[in-house]
């Protein structure tokens, strides 16, 4: 370990069954350093970090921090050293008060009773450190936006005298403008001498605000260095094992006859007023800023949430139903944002999350014929090139790209031929993302219409046909997508006129 070093891990090695997930692992991090953890789904970033933060215990190898050996036998230890990991999905109490999360599993008694006062003293300290001295200590957390939700996390970690911080996907939810707010937060807490780790797969991130990088692929390090001596494709290469020539694979497809035609739609908030047609064979991208009624679009084309005014129409079937079953009935399917909340049944196995939506192939006389369905799940994971030990393991174990695309296989495997896509890359390495983006070019190109919510411009722009711009709950401009620029879409979906 370097002088300068304020943790390090040194031949980390760890096994899931037959799946060695992680081999040899070494990684050194310096005080006053963001260092970018990089590479694909799968790779063994998150498990590496889990072992840094007392989730797993390593199956050989060392680690230390600022020179002592350290080995954490549960996240409570590693706090107490000094580790803290900020999850992509964030780790807080809702229901509990901003006060209260920050000193969760941290709380400081007397005599057996809590010691509110020096609680008080303890969140506001940490909250002054993040430029946020006025956030109310008495409010519950769940009624934060996500950009402060995520504040009062690492406020917890301050708290607690963290040394080491680990950021895991930190951006996946956030506005431009919160992105850049977090990493004024950084930055602030490495002047501060703190030690950063930082995974993300949007490599112009890591380029802005990372030090140094390391990157694993298949769980073993190939590369580390320098990030300000290293072009951003080279990453890419050593990331995947090869070229990636093609980052927006284009599949060639044409639209066909109308398939879905929304009039005047509007939600119970947003969206408002809205009209769109979209035909087979036709990739239509939804753009605009968190909150501008994007997402509530598709949960009402899908039934999810409630319809106040307009209606929508699929050809051959009349108006679409007002709830998910009757949507799925008439061919329509949606892949939610939120994998974890409502996209996946996560503790169940690859067969059941694929096949939930349509049993009927599999029954006889009441029973299901289990055997059949594994070898039709089996060749479902085959054409979308799922990598799993097979259709019963659990979803909980596959890497996040995995499981998107075994939730767009379900929509395929029920007869979707209305595809509603709501943020269908999000925390998914760029490999994995040129994989599902050729399958949606593939869908349109078997005659599918595809409706897809992005808050990536790039992907609207190479993988759309049209890109329908929101602003304010309202669809304010649809045009085909080489008639837009990045700056005209978002001049449009701030609420300005384009040039």
């Amino acid at each position: 370990m370097s002088a300068t070093a304020i943790f390090s891990m040194s031949g980390v090695s760890k096994r899931f069954g037959a799946t060695q997930a992680l081999c040899d692992v070494s990684l050194e991090v310096a005080a006053g350093e963001v260092h970018a953890l990089i590479g694909e789904n799968g790779a063994g970033k998150s498990t590496l970090m889990k072992v840094l933060a007392g989730v797993y215990q390593a199956d050989g190898g060392k680690m230390s921090i600022a020179g002592q050996p350290y080995l954490p036998a549960h996240p409570a230890d590693a706090l107490r050293a000094g580790v803290a990991m900020i999850h992509q999905e964030l780790n807080l109490a809702p229901h509990l008060s901003v006060e209260a999360n920050i000193m969760l599993g941290q709380e400081r008694q007397r005599a057996g009773f809590l010691r509110r006062g020096r609680h008080r003293q303890m969140a506001r300290a940490a909250l002054e450190r993040l430029s946020q001295p006025d956030l109310p200590l008495d409010l519950p957390v769940g009624r934060l936006p996500i950009a402060l939700q995520q504040l009062v996390e690492i406020a917890r970690a301050l708290a607690s005298d963290a040394r080491v911080l680990v950021f895991d996907e930190p951006t996946s939810s956030l506005t431009e403008q919160d992105t850049a707010h977090l990493f004024d937060v950084i930055r602030d807490l490495r002047r501060s001498g703190l030690g950063i780790v930082y995974i993300s797969h949007f490599l112009e991130e890591l380029a802005e605000i990372s030090d140094r990088y390391t990157v694993l692929r298949d769980g073993e390090v190939v590369a580390t260095g320098e990030l300000s001596g290293v072009a951003l494709d080279e990453i890419v290469r050593m990331m995947v094992g090869r070229d990636l020539k093609e980052m927006f694979p284009r599949v060639p497809h044409s639209p066909g006859e109308r398939l879905i035609q929304v009039r005047g739609l509007s939600g119970t908030d947003v969206p408002r007023d809205v009209d769109l047609v979209v035909h087979r064979g036709e990739i239509v991208g939804v753009a605009g800023l968190v909150g501008a009624g994007r997402t509530e679009l598709l949960r009402c084309i899908f039934g999810l949430d409630r319809v106040v005014a307009g209606d929508v129409r699929i050809a051959g079937g009349g108006q679409l139903a007002r709830n998910p079953h009757a949507s799925i009935r008439r061919h329509t399917g949606l892949v939610s944002e939120d994998r974890k909340g409502e996209g996946l049944a996560l503790s169940l196995s690859i067969a059941d999350n694929l096949t939930l939506t349509r049993l009927q192939p599999y029954r006889r006389l009441g029973m299901l014929n289990l055997r059949r369905r594994t070898r039709e799940v089996s060749e479902w994971m085959r054409r979308i090139h799922c990598k799993a030990a097979g259709p019963h393991q659990v979803m909980d174990q596959l890497s996040g790209g995995n499981q998107q695309k075994i939730a767009i296989a379900r929509l395929l495997h029920q007869g979707a031929d209305l595809l509603l896509l709501d943020e269908p890359t999000r925390g998914i390495d760029v490999g994995t993302k040129a994989e599902i983006y050729r399958l949606i070019g593939e869908l349109a190109s078997a005659g599918k219409a595809i409706l897809m919510v992005s808050s990536y411009l790039p992907e609207l722009m190479n993988v759309c046909d049209s890109i329908a711009v929101m602003c304010r709950g309202r669809l304010v401009e649809i045009r085909p997508a080489r008639q837009w620029t990045e700056e005209d879409v978002m001049r449009r979906a701030t609420g300005q006129e384009t040039a």
